[in-house]
């Protein structure tokens, strides 16, 4: 098979690699779309994603080949790479207190960056009827989404800001929506996300280069600021820019990872007693959700993913290249074959 192995220096190479086999209790799942992830891009940005590795975790496929005893799927069962139930033996292997800076880049398993994935029968869940394999693909970041809004405390009627409208942001703030949020705005400089982010019914979307976004959003938000905002684009201001324009006792939802210092003046907010709670992966039930999200249309993958997003695996070099720099683009979709 074909994979993007990561040579160290922000380049790929592509190479051909064994075919996986499966051993009892494991099936083999052809990729057929790989979204590109921000924190991939950040591994490969900040170079900490280990060489030989290959990435990709956010994907759909088909089931190939099923391992001895495998009850539960069978060969052309369509798949999402992801979010099944693990059992109740099977402990995390990083725990809660798992740390980037000191443990480095999580990757023990060629992931979808590659042809074929090998994976444990439990891991992966079926893909409804009237889900396609590209939007499947995007469930992952869409249970991304779905956990930062159900740790939050955002409740009915709530208004909610979403800082950055890259792929994250912009499945944050249609989950808001379908969670109950009143009103949803959007902070976002670059004019295609800015757009997407008006297409899927943000009640106004502002440019933080233009006008003072704190400012501006607080005056939305009757003079009081949101309930809850969602940092979800990791520049050095917008963490600061989030707590400051919260109301009082509201709270920031930290989504997106900050590789950088970020610089925070507490005095500017923490009389206001806001609250600061961190976003990190996903649980099972998270990714349940989204997909029933997807399959029902709350969350829609257009203008997110279109044919404009997909690329060869060949292409994935220009593909990080583009996205290591500030962009307009909405999702990049790695397309196997």
């Amino acid at each position: 098979m074909r994979a993007a192995v990561y040579q160290g220096n922000q380049q790929f190479a592509i190479e051909d690699l064994a075919d996986p086999a499966p051993a009892p209790g494991q099936v083999v799942v052809d990729v057929e779309f790989c979204a590109i992830c921000g924190t991939d891009v950040h591994a490969i940005m900040y170079d900490i994603a280990p060489v030989g590795s290959v990435l990709g975790h956010e994907y759909s496929g088909v089931i190939s080949r099923v391992g001895s005893g495998v009850e539960r799927w069978k060969v052309g069962d369509r798949v999402i790479g992801g979010g099944g139930e693990p059992p109740p033996t099977l402990a995390s292997a990083r725990g809660p207190r798992y740390n980037y800076r000191n443990e480095g880049f999580p990757t023990e398993r060629i992931r979808a960056y590659a042809e074929k994935v090998l994976m444990e029968e439990w891991e992966p869940i079926a893909i409804p009827e009237g889900v396609s394999s590209a939007e499947a693909a995007m469930c992952e970041p869409c249970a991304v989404a779905v956990h930062a809004v159900r740790i939050s405390k955002m409740r009915l009627g709530d208004t909610v800001a979403v800082l950055g409208a890259g792929p994250i942001g912009l499945l944050c703030m249609q989950v808001a929506r379908a969670a109950g949020a009143s009103r949803v705005f959007v902070s976002e400089p670059a004019p295609a996300r800015a757009e997407a982010a008006r297409r899927l019914g943000a009640n106004a979307v502002v440019d933080p280069t233009e006008s003072d976004v704190i400012e501006r959003i607080v005056e939305l938000s009757d003079g009081l600021g949101p309930d809850v905002v969602l940092e979800c684009a990791a520049a050095k201001s917008t963490l600061d820019d989030a707590l400051q324009m919260v109301r009082s006792s509201g709270q920031v939802m930290l989504v997106a990872i900050t590789w950088e210092p970020t610089g925070l003046l507490p005095p500017d907010w923490m009389a206001r007693e806001v609250g600061l709670q961190a976003s990190f992966g996903t649980r099972p039930e998270d990714w349940r959700i989204a997909l029933d999200l997807i399959r029902t249309g709350k969350v829609t993958m257009d203008p997110l993913v279109s044919d404009a997003s997909f690329l060869p695996l060949e292409n994935i070099q220009g593909a990080f290249e583009a996205l290591c720099q500030p962009s307009t683009q909405l999702q990049m979709v790695v397309k196997h074959s």
